[in-house]
């Protein structure tokens, strides 16, 4: 029994690849993804997709509590995030090698809800390469990064979001996703994305509730780090859906809402265009091991 899911997907126009010059990849300075990715305000996504994948029930199961990721939350985020990047901004062969590695991992790890979660009894059977569940984590990382460049940094056109959602296509199918597994275009994910989000299946089980609060939100930053982390927070809460941020119980009102929307306008209106480039963007290439105490946002950047 595979995981449900919401939405009817078709297939669009071929997966789109390119070759960087003497470096191949997957993606060019050109590409919606690159762009969107490489603003560096477009790391809290990552965060926000996390909250979001949590609320999965059957994701939960097979991407956060089976795979080890719980002995040590952040190692495991530094390395989910460092194949993102290496797709993103890294050669083919290193994405093809890494995604190689996953794909690999996924097939072997299967398992059942040991406990109810919303609709799903336990014993519901789980596999981490189940498309269904695959889709949900592609689908959330494309629509969080919308979301934040949108509001943050400047508006997309239909078009180009199309584009953006083109290359997350590429990107699931690194991960197995085929064609007919993903929405064709843009509206397709919106839609699907809708479903979902107004559907029965997702579900925050106290579980997911403890851990996501405490992993995503109350990560082990230096005292100088605490107020940007509050900011940050802030904002990746402000920006969840209204119905994930209840069943998180994460308190918001009217008042944070208009806070939040002044501070994301003064950003995107004031902030951004004067931002020196070194602040504002990152290296057009694949993150290494540097200190960072927040790298374990970078899920999505």
């Amino acid at each position: 029994m595979r995981a449900e899911t919401a939405g009817t997907c078709t297939s669009a126009t071929p997966l789109r690849f390119v070759t960087l010059g003497e470096m191949p990849g997957y993606f060019d300075d050109s590409s919606l993804i690159r762009r969107i990715h490489r603003e560096h305000v477009v790391g809290l996504a990552g965060a926000r997709a996390l909250l979001m994948q949590a609320a999965h029930p059957v994701a939960f199961a097979g991407f956060f509590m089976s795979t080890g990721a719980l002995d040590d939350p952040y190692a495991r985020l530094e390395r989910t995030a460092r194949v993102i990047d290496t797709i993103l901004f890294g050669e083919r062969q290193d994405a093809d090698r890494m995604t190689s590695a996953v794909r690999k991992m996924h097939r072997r790890a299967r398992g059942v809800l040991a406990e109810p979660a919303g609709k799903f009894p336990a014993g519901t059977p789980w596999a981490a390469d189940d498309p269904a569940l695959l889709l949900w984590i592609v689908a959330t990382l494309a629509d969080s990064g919308a979301l934040v460049y949108r509001r943050y940094v400047g508006a997309l056109s239909g078009s180009e979001l199309d584009a953006y959602w083109s290359d997350w296509r590429t990107v699931g199918s690194l991960f197995g996703l085929s064609e007919a597994d993903m929405p064709a275009d843009w509206a397709g994910l919106r839609a699907y994305m809708r479903e979902m989000l107004q559907g029965d299946i997702l579900h925050v089980s106290p579980k997911a509730r403890e851990l996501g609060v405490e992993i995503v939100l109350r990560p082990p930053v230096p005292r100088s780090a605490r107020p940007l982390l509050e900011v940050a927070n802030f904002i990746i809460v402000g920006l969840l859906p209204g119905r994930l941020r209840r069943q998180y119980r994460l308190w918001w009102d009217p008042v944070r809402t208009v806070m939040l929307r002044a501070g994301a306008d003064s950003t995107r209106l004031v902030l951004m265009p004067i931002l020196p480039p070194r602040l504002r963007f990152r290296e057009s290439r694949p993150l290494g091991s540097r200190d960072n105490p927040l790298r374990g946002r970078r899920l999505a950047a």
